[in-house]
């Protein structure tokens, strides 16, 4: 992913808007945690995406530069230091690049107390985490096992660890044999997390550095 702002071509430029919509919802969560109302917010995180795109950012981050992550955050920044020198309101679609909040998920955020930046690694940690289960959603989906995935994928967190034996009895299954898809389940979770990460930084050397920071993002609530 990280090569995609390299090509100002409609492919890139296709490239840079679903990775900037993986990642819209961290950026508003840090948005709206500087204290901005929340029509304010979304539409700075819009016009952020867009300037994003219109002038092909993604292109200046060059490999050995750092984690997409940082220079994410360290850009949303800076935009705002610009934006905060102009009074004119934002506007919003036209003939710009806009990348919509759907208003569901925009209203629905809830931002417990923390700072802006502790705010922005949260949403920004389960949003690699809901990437990685879509994504293991669609492989079990395209092997004809949705069913299988939508009564185990409670295992991940552990909450249906005790009820096992139910789910087998509802899949005509053997329990032992459910264990085994359970761990399946799991191990193919762990990887497909992995890749997200590894999307995400320069070398797979930083991959077990970036998983045991987000794992203490995640911790710390």
């Amino acid at each position: 992913m990280l090569d995609a702002g390299k090509d100002a071509a409609p492919e890139a430029q296709k490239a840079l808007s679903e990775l900037f919509t993986l990642y819209r919802y961290p950026v508003y969560a840090y948005i709206k945690s500087l204290r901005y109302p929340a029509d304010e917010a979304e539409d700075f995180t819009q016009g952020f995406f867009a300037q994003m795109l219109e002038k092909n950012s993604l292109g200046v981050l060059e490999r050995g530069r750092g984690r997409f992550r940082n220079w994410l955050l360290v850009s949303v920044k800076h935009y705002l230091a610009n934006m905060r020198d102009h009074e004119r309101a934002r506007k919003r679609g036209g003939d710009r690049v806009r990348i919509g909040l759907e208003d569901a998920e925009v209203s629905s955020l809830e931002l417990p107390e923390r700072t802006p930046e502790q705010a922005f690694e949260r949403h920004w940690a389960v949003r690699l985490l809901e990437n990685a289960l879509n994504a293991l959603g669609e492989e079990y989906a395209h092997a004809g096992k949705g069913l299988l995935f939508s009564k185990l994928k409670r295992t991940l967190t552990g909450e249906a660890e005790d009820s096992l034996a139910n789910i087998a009895r509802e899949l005509g299954m053997k329990t032992g044999t459910l264990r085994i898809h359970a761990f399946r389940l799991r191990r193919r979770y762990q990887e497909l997390v992995e890749q997200e990460v590894l999307h995400t930084v320069k070398n797979p050397e930083e991959v077990a550095d970036e998983l045991r920071f987000l794992k203490s993002v995640l911790k710390r609530g």
